[in-house]
């Protein structure tokens, strides 16, 4: 690493995070490589998006996103070619506060009858949240009785959900387990369920591209299994 920073800098949005706070410390420690990290959202329009940061100058030698967002960026010629790598898969689940009963949405009933119970429903603004409004909430016909209240990021749709904002959020399950204050109710039935795979690339023109690559060859690692899996995420590295 001859001649690279001293620190590597990443950009990281929310589905992945557990994984990778589990994971930063001991790639630390095997490397040798100090690491800053700070957060977006893959997808969207506010001045918080990945996207909106590296056009301002945000420094990041390392994006971790959703795959819409990652192939939104390659398409920006943001990306290092031949080093984007895909981590880990999470399906979409619903969130309720920690202390109330858990409803059934087990099928696509019954989620309905959730979604219609609630006053409010509350959902990422990124890439699950454009989904959620552009594709399964007019499929399911509930698209204009529902009241529903887009965030910033996955957290912050948690923490409605966790202060009596909003009686539901529908968004990843692995955002919803590290959570304060919430519950996962369950995940989507399978037939109108969104399987979000989170992928990490380098930055085109990184200083630090060496680096880079040693942290997106540790995340996608056989090494790296365990602890995506225990922040309810699906690795993608065991399926190579």
């Amino acid at each position: 690493m001859t001649n690279e920073p001293a620190q590597l800098n990443v950009l990281i949005s929310g589905g992945f995070a557990g994984a990778y706070e589990r994971l930063l410390p001991e790639f630390k420690r095997v490397s040798g490589i100090k690491v800053a990290t700070g957060s977006g959202a893959s997808q969207g329009a506010g001045p918080q998006t990945i996207a909106a940061q590296l056009k301002r100058g945000v420094p990041a030698d390392v994006v971790i996103l959703s795959r819409e967002g990652l192939n939104e960026l390659i398409a920006a010629n943001r990306i290092a070619a031949g080093t984007d790598a895909d981590l880990a898969q999470v399906p979409l689940g619903v969130a309720v506060r920690a202390e109330i009963a858990t409803p059934d949405v087990s099928s696509v009933e019954a989620f309905k009858r959730v979604l219609l119970a609630a006053k409010t429903v509350a959902i990422p603004e990124s890439t699950s949240g454009i989904w959620l409004t552009a594709d399964l909430f007019p499929r399911l016909g509930v698209a204009a009785k529902i009241n529903v209240k887009a965030a910033p990021r996955g957290s912050d749709a948690a923490a409605m959900v966790a202060a009596a904002a909003a009686d539901v959020a529908v968004m990843p399950v692995s955002e919803i387990l590290q959570a304060p204050g919430v519950a996962c109710a369950g995940s989507l039935a399978a037939e109108i369920q969104f399987v979000q795979v989170f992928s990490a690339a380098a930055i085109a023109g990184s200083a630090a591209l060496e680096s880079a690559n040693r942290l997106i060859e540790f995340l996608s690692s056989p090494r790296a299994v365990e602890a995506i899996r225990n922040s309810g995420m699906e690795p993608l590295a065991a399926k190579r």
